[in-house]
């Protein structure tokens, strides 16, 4: 008596039996086959998205590293919660849902009903001269982003950011989890001319300098944001729900290593979405030896790029659940 068919053997006859010659949909295949195992089943669902929007400002800012000044956090907050953003606009155009967070922006409370308040302190300090947050800060944004990436019931999420002076701290964190050099992870962020870009560099050279290797939860209180690290929390969370986590750009990425580098399990429910143009995300992906599904030109962050691919990850399941076999369309199989 033969013995039934494991799962990934099954998933992959599953596939190759559909009314196309195998392999012809190409990285369509891949996803539909990454999302059933994620989920556990041959019939996935993927019906809802969910974008989450983290929040916060960075010490670091008051360093010149960034093109825009440190308010800006705060306005562009308020542009999400009205509706204004590329982020919204994008999440209407494909269906999905958008939360925004409160992970530590500088200033009051907002009073704001509309908002998720997890705030952890009103930004972080300079990563210049001293840690940017105490380890408990640190550990008290991981468990509020495994809470957020794990409540609710969508079959996918993505996770965006908002923060002057976040790809300072992605830099840094990336540096200090990969060794890559700062020289190939320092880019211009929000639009630094050649001047300002060196300058940056400049100050996470010396902010780098301050610390040698680090411990995955070490080197985020040293150098990430609370957006960041809530970030990297709430990709715990949801992989551990059983969610497929739909990556966005470079300071997603930096969080998606941080996650990967504290529970690798967490790497399989990752779809990266795009590569960014921000010169330093390439060098982030080959560590997670991810291979994004689309390149855009893009470099905004807001978990836009993630958005743009949810449709994808809707046609990979379609494809799987509602696509005829040979048998079902009384094709003639390959030979």
């Amino acid at each position: 008596m033969n013995a039934p068919d494991s799962f990934p053997t099954a998933l992959q006859r599953k596939i190759d039996l559909k009314t196309k010659p195998p392999g012809a949909l190409g990285r369509i295949e891949a996803l539909a086959a990454q999302i059933a195992t994620v989920q556990g089943t041959l019939t996935p669902r993927m019906e809802r998205c969910q974008l989450t929007i983290f929040a916060a400002d960075h010490g670091i800012a008051t360093e010149g590293v960034s093109a825009f000044p440190q308010e800006v956090t705060r306005q562009m907050v308020l542009n999400f919660l009205s509706g204004g953003a590329a982020a919204n606009v994008f999440a209407r155009s494909v269906g999905a849902d958008l939360r925004v967070v409160d992970a530590g922006v500088a200033g009051p409370a907002f009073d704001a009903k509309e908002l998720i308040d997890r705030r952890v302190a009103a930004g972080t300090r300079s990563f210049l001269e001293a840690p940017a947050m105490s380890a408990e800060q640190c550990t008290d944004a991981l468990e509020k982003g495994r809470t957020l990436g794990a409540d609710g019931d969508w079959d996918a999420v993505a996770f965006g950011e908002m923060g002057i002076g976040n790809t300072a701290a992605a830099a840094a964190l990336g540096h200090k989890l990969t060794g890559v050099g700062l020289d190939i992870l320092t880019g211009p962020g929000t639009g630094l001319d050649d001047g300002r870009l060196a300058h940056k560099q400049a100050v996470l050279e010396r902010a780098a300098a301050r610390t040698g290797d680090l411990a995955p939860e070490a080197a985020l209180a040293e150098y990430g944001g609370f957006e960041i690290v809530m970030m990297a929390g709430a990709m715990l969370g949801a992989a551990t729900a059983g969610r497929v986590v739909i990556v966005d750009g470079f300071i997603a990425t930096s969080a998606a290593l941080a996650a990967v580098r504290l529970s690798p399990e967490t790497r399989g429910a990752m779809v990266f979405a795009h590569r960014s143009a921000e010169r330093g995300h390439a060098a982030l992906l080959e560590a997670l030896g991810a291979d994004p599904l689309l390149s855009l030109n893009l470099r905004l962050g807001e978990g836009t790029g993630a958005l743009l691919a949810w449709p994808l990850l809707k046609a990979a399941t379609a494809m799987l659940n509602d696509m005829a076999s040979f048998e079902d369309a009384g094709v003639a199989g390959p030979a």
